[in-house]
């Protein structure tokens, strides 16, 4: 399958983008065009789509700079977003927006220590509590994995349901990391929110029995309608 412009680009800014620090700011669009040869429409769909992974994050008025990912918080405990909102004595719901298999960029490749160019799947889904709009979250799974997977599986149950029952794929733990950030103005749209609001950037990897990783997910969290309890153990003082 060839590659788009846009994912060679993305490949590109990727590499480049995990040379700078903290904070840097990146070219313009416009710059980013003509260095590249490209129309702006293309450099624009890349960015927005390393802003979705959290890589970098859109200021209007400012311009796009470098987002880092420095603090790791354990919760001790697996996530699972319909029993915490089921704890919280709130009504869950998922929308399914897409389900779709696309190439591993450089990007993906790296989260689900596979090799560029593979095939993956994208699972695009929308959290509600209570009816209300929370998270949007975007899963990666390793199509090796996963292959007969299809979109009616998740139509009634979870995805670690699926893993099991269908595939015979069990988590054994994951890797969770947070980020404060505001949300885009795609995102946004699908939160009901307004462009700029503050929200929580989550990225997850989770593994198997055998220390494979067997999904990444991105999500954008409302931080008006959602929160973590995180406990720190210190009963074991040093």
């Amino acid at each position: 399958m060839k590659i788009t412009l846009q994912e060679q680009l993305i490949n590109l800014l990727t590499n480049y983008i995990q040379t700078l620090p903290a904070n840097a700011k990146l070219p313009s669009e416009r710059e980013l065009a003509e260095k590249y040869e490209l129309s702006r429409t293309t450099v624009r769909a890349a960015l927005m789509e390393l802003e979705v992974t959290g890589m970098i994050r859109r200021v209007h008025g400012k311009g796009t700079f470098v987002n880092r990912v420095d603090l790791n918080s354990d919760l001790n405990s697996s996530y699972s977003f319909n029993k915490q909102m089921i704890s919280l004595g709130k009504k869950p719901q998922t929308k399914i927006l897409s389900f779709e298999r696309k190439e591993a960029n450089a990007y993906f490749a790296k989260n689900l220590e596979t090799e560029v160019g593979s095939q993956i799947i994208k699972i695009k889904r929308l959290r509600f509590a209570d009816g209300i709009p929370v998270m949007l979250e975007r899963t990666y799974l390793p199509a090796d994995h996963f292959n007969l997977m299809t979109e009616s599986m998740l139509s009634n149950r979870s995805l670690y349901s699926v893993f099991s029952e269908e595939f015979n794929e069990q988590v054994y733990y994951a890797d969770e990391y947070f980020l404060a950030g505001i949300t885009s103005a795609n995102d946004s749209k699908y939160l009901d929110i307004k462009e700029g609001a503050p929200c929580l950037n989550l990225r997850r990897q989770t593994y198997d029995p055998h220390n494979q990783i067997i999904e990444f997910t991105l999500s954008v969290a409302r931080s008006d309608q959602f929160a973590y309890h995180i406990r720190h153990d210190i009963s074991n003082k040093s």
